[in-house]
């Protein structure tokens, strides 16, 4: 089942900072469920990916391979394929992206085009909630990723403080010491103080991405409005035909 794509999302770096994020396929690959890299060579990476079906769990194995980058542009061409590990279903992608700037170069939105084929058991569901998915876990890639960048720039700034609070306190310890050894000349009976400086807080761990993505839970609104309409069209013609047969006997005893 082939298809094509549409998306975009928005970080809160610069374009120049997004740039670098966005190939940094080791740091950013646990923003997206399911993922999981095993090598990457500056050119291809090499991973799995789980994928659950109700009761089900698929994991792909393959490659991703960077076709084009060119920075002046900032446009990024990856070709992924992959195959079940245990079946025969295949999986194979063209993701085009491109980052521009927003918020006055504060932010960057990153626009992507997809060209994909899917083969065997989740292409059961059919192209349009294979879309929807597609939609779904481009948004949670792009929240994961934003938490992330914004709690690596939490920790930055924590330690930018921390480092600004330990020459502060460096100073302020030389200058007890300079005061102490005043006090505590010839006769003085006055004790040396003691001066304790408190560490700064650690940055909260990055939030662990899902294991699988489960795409029962991501494609279920998509079956109730596909599904509903369907059983409601059935009852109807249930009703239908069951009062044409009362019609019929009735007409057929008079």
């Amino acid at each position: 089942m082939a298809m094509e794509m549409d998306h975009s999302f928005t970080v809160p770096v610069p374009p120049d900072r997004a740039w670098d994020v966005l190939l940094d396929v080791e740091r950013i690959a646990p923003c997206m469920p399911g993922a999981t890299v095993e090598e990457f060579d500056g050119e291809v990476v090499t991973g799995r990916i789980k994928v659950k079906v109700g009761p089900v769990s698929l994991t792909y194995r393959g490659t991703a391979k960077f076709t084009e980058r060119d920075p002046d542009a900032r446009v990024i061409v990856l070709e992924a394929t992959g195959k079940e590990t245990r079946g025969a279903g295949t999986a194979s992608a063209t993701v085009r992206a491109m980052l521009e700037p927003e918020s006055g170069g504060q932010a960057t939105k990153a626009s992507m085009h997809t060209t994909m084929n899917v083969t065997g058991r989740p292409a059961q569901f059919g192209r349009g909630v294979m879309v929807e998915v597609g939609g779904k876990l481009v948004e949670q890639f792009a929240r994961n990723l934003s938490e992330l960048i914004s709690s690596e720039g939490a920790a930055s700034a924590s330690g930018a403080a921390s480092a600004g609070d330990g020459a502060a306190a460096d100073s302020a310890e030389a200058g007890a010491a300079a005061a102490t050894a005043e006090a505590t000349g010839p006769g003085s009976t006055q004790p040396n103080p003691t001066v304790s400086v408190a560490s700064a807080p650690s940055a909260p761990p990055a939030q662990a991405g899902e294991d699988s993505i489960n795409l029962v839970r991501l494609v279920g609104p998509a079956i109730l409005k596909r599904v509903v309409p369907a059983v409601l069209a059935a009852i109807g013609l249930a009703l239908l035909g069951r009062r044409f047969r009362h019609r019929s006997r009735r007409d057929t005893g008079s």
